[in-house]
């Protein structure tokens, strides 16, 4: 059994993706092959991401967000309780 991310989240309570257990999990998104830190909302199948637009905020408080297409790569940053670490994923130091 594979453990892969939902295909669409966001990180917005009010959201009808928002899933907290997966949130506290850890979500790492690669966009266009590049590490993304800030991103609001995400779908795969799509190919999309959602990210802030500075620091605006619309009338209610709720930050922009502007809409980015490309590749969009989601994965777990940790494994599922019970589940031990690939071996490739393992870091250790081998340069000594």
């Amino acid at each position: 059994m594979t453990d892969t991310p939902p295909d669409r989240l966001s990180i917005n309570p009010r959201s009808p993706h928002f899933n907290q257990p997966v949130l506290e999990r850890g979500i790492g998104i690669r966009f266009k092959g590049a590490e993304r830190n800030d991103v609001e909302e995400y779908s795969m199948s799509e190919g999309w991401i959602r990210v802030a637009l500075g620091k605006k905020v619309d009338r209610k408080g709720q930050p922009l967000t502007i809409k980015l297409t490309g590749p969009v790569e989601a994965y777990f940053q940790t494994p599922a309780e019970g589940e031990e670490v690939p071996v490739e994923d393992a870091k250790g130091d081998e340069a000594e």
